[in-house]
């Protein structure tokens, strides 16, 4: 069996998708299934039994010699929230929970970090081990990421294979129930469908013009591809970026967005929130040679791609991966 944490949101209800896709069935989804509006993402998805995350850990104590892998998807990813107890609970405390019964039960483990904990870029964005302490993250979420990721490299005991992905700006189907802290793409085209044009952040930086803020934007397609690449491939543990490995403007994304509904683009921009105007990052990048060395040979979906396909085979009508 494998398991699979935050089972009914974004990028784990994709992955079980994806495990489904494989004939991988006997799927133990660990999630808070409190939230109606993330039913969907489980509609049609062929899992064996539904383990709510409080009760989890009695669950695997009970079950351990059936698992056969772990993908710890879960975690708080609020950017927005500064309440820094809810992101040492759920994704330090509850992360190094797991990690440990990984090591005693003899599981292999991939879970979620994030490029959140690159901060503005100081130490680049190069997934070097060694630098991982010095990274500067601009807020609660991404020190926790950080935080955990520094606790699993100084352990001296590790699961016989673990990796940990540093998650760059994910985007695709199954994210209708995130709100604010869905992606850009998903709020450019509900824009464009709503009112005929879209409005971007303005830029708050001299060394960027409005709309050439530069992310690193990777299809969530890509991400359930190279999980299930580590999960048969068990080798070379460590911790890797998971991007595309090539920085877009937001004015790309918006146009390209236009594009996918054959219209022209209106583009207007509006000035970033002053909450996270001091906590913005203006570049992100990934340097993908880390895991290209370890075999994974891949092609990842263009943004023009990956926007043509989110837009053309889901949002358009509503459906889900």
């Amino acid at each position: 069996m494998i398991i699979v944490t935050g089972a009914a949101g974004f990028i784990g209800s994709c992955l079980i998708g994806k495990l489904n896709q494989e004939n991988f069935n006997f799927i133990i989804a660990v999630d808070d299934f409190s939230h109606p509006e993330k039913e969907a993402n489980l509609a049609g998805k062929r899992i064996q039994e539904r383990v709510d995350r409080e009760v989890f850990f009695d669950w695997l104590d009970q079950n351990n010699q059936e698992v056969e892998f772990i993908f710890h998807i879960g975690a708080r990813t609020d950017t927005t929230e500064f309440d820094r107890h809810i992101f040492e609970h759920l994704n330090v405390e509850y992360s190094k929970q797991i990690w440990n019964r990984c090591i005693e039960y003899q599981i292999p483990l991939v879970y979620a970090s994030s490029a959140a904990t690159y901060g503005l870029g100081e130490f680049g964005y190069d997934d070097n081990e060694s630098i991982i302490p010095q990274l500067k993250p601009l807020n609660p979420y991404g020190d926790s990421k950080n935080e955990f990721d520094i606790w699993a490299l100084e352990q001296e005991r590790k699961p016989f294979f673990w990796a940990g992905l540093k998650f760059f700006n994910v985007y695709g189907p199954n994210e209708y129930h995130k709100g604010r802290m869905a992606s850009v793409i998903f709020h450019a085209h509900k824009q464009i469908c709503n009112a005929g044009e879209m409005k971007l952040f303005r830029s708050h930086n001299p060394d960027f013009a409005d709309g050439e803020q530069m992310r690193d934007f990777v299809y969530v397609k890509d991400v359930v591809e190279v999980c299930s690449f580590l999960m048969h491939h068990r080798r070379h543990s460590g911790i890797y970026n998971l991007g595309s490995g090539k920085a877009r403007t937001f004015h790309d994304l918006a146009t390209n967005t236009f594009h996918a509904l054959g219209l022209d683009p209106t583009i207007s921009f509006v000035d970033t929130p002053a909450d996270i105007r001091d906590k913005y990052q203006y570049f992100t990048q990934a340097n993908m040679a880390k895991l290209r060395s370890i075999g994974y040979e891949r092609p990842f979906h263009t943004l023009e791609e990956g926007i043509a396909d989110y837009v053309g085979n889901y949002l358009k009508e509503s459906k889900y991966l």
